[in-house]
């Protein structure tokens, strides 16, 4: 079996890649990444001598190249986790998103369809779902919820996920979607929210919070994601779209005051700052379509992974003050530009 990962230098698809090549020691995975600001090879580096793990630097975008991996590698299942995913840069910078999450999605299905797969996995976001209210706790996303975007990132992958479901219904492509919630765990970019405030936390620096803090997320621990994704693409039915939800719905405020707590930090740190252009309210994703199909529940109660997080980020902090100080972006062309 040969799995494609895009956008594996990333959080969640490094994690699947660990996942993975743990699981499965008899799989090849080849990593496609194309190292833009969020994407670092460093992170892959425990598996970068593995037999059956190859990385390619390659914009999902570049057709020629990607046409030619598939005829080196002849994969049998692409997931794709490429995408540009920060709804800040989406809002300075809409144009990136819509080439990388829209046109790059359409290049590798054209792929997947000139040299055939068994599976094409799209991984997208319950933000393609819009926020819900925060007086009705009773709301939660499901797969029928109808899309109803907010901003330039989540109008992005829902164009991808109706281009996946189109080329299934038209092309008869063997394709598969999932819709996570906010994940969080080791790995994760130090710009988004609960990295950004271990590592601000950690060097006594301000703790910029949105707003006043009230807005609601569904927060899933990465590895409960990979689980997730490894049950669709070999057991989920085609053409159908699951939601992986954590229930662990917390309030952005709370979160900063916990992760002060564990650090033994003043809550005196955190500075409320002007709220995000159309920022969405609440987040809640019913996972029991999943559960009911294919047996997935998280098994990660949120006070257990913050903390297994938060130690992470402690006993790993080369690996985020590289990033920070921006000596990561030389990374690759230090350490494997001639391999």
């Amino acid at each position: 079996m040969t799995i494609i990962v895009t956008g594996g230098a990333g959080f969640i698809g490094s994690n699947f890649i660990f996942h993975m090549l743990g699981k499965y020691p008899d799989y090849r995975i080849v990593c496609l990444d194309k190292l833009t600001y969020a994407g670092n090879l460093s992170t892959l580096e425990p598996v970068m001598e593995n037999p059956n793990f190859r990385f390619v630097k390659m914009d999902i975008c570049d057709r020629e190249g990607v046409y030619g991996l598939f005829e080196e590698e002849h994969p049998d299942i692409v997931v794709n986790f490429a995408a540009e995913s920060h709804v800040d840069r989406s809002i300075e910078d809409p144009e990136i998103f819509l080439r990388t999450n829209i046109l790059g999605t359409q290049v590798l299905m054209d792929a997947c369809r000139k040299y055939g797969i068994t599976r094409y996995h799209q991984v997208s976001t319950d933000e393609v779902y819009g926020d819900l209210p925060l007086d009705r706790p009773d709301l939660m996303f499901t797969e029928e919820t109808p899309i109803h975007t907010s901003s330039p990132y989540s109008a992005a992958k829902a164009s991808a996920d109706l281009m996946v479901q189109a080329y299934h219904r038209t092309f008869g492509l063997p394709a598969t979607i999932s819709r996570c919630s906010n994940n969080y765990g080791p790995y994760h970019f130090p710009e988004k929210l609960i990295p950004l405030m271990i590592a601000n936390a950690l060097n006594d620096k301000p703790l910029p919070v949105y707003g006043e803090g009230l807005n609601v997320r569904d927060w899933l621990y990465v590895e409960d994601h990979c689980k997730a994704i490894d049950l669709i693409i070999h057991k989920g039915r085609v053409g159908e779209v699951y939601n992986i939800g954590g229930h662990n719905e917390m309030r952005n405020i709370d979160i900063v005051k916990i992760i002060c707590k564990a650090l033994g930090k003043p809550e005196s740190l955190i500075t409320y700052v002007t709220d995000r252009k159309g920022h969405d309210m609440r987040y809640a994703i019913d996972p029991t379509k999943i559960h009911n199909e294919l047996g997935w529940l998280p098994e990660t109660k949120f006070v257990d992974g913050i903390q297994k997080t938060i130690d992470w980020y402690l006993n790993n902090r080369t690996w985020w003050e590289t990033i920070i100080s921006g000596e990561y972006q030389d990374y690759y062309e230090k350490m494997y530009g001639n391999r």
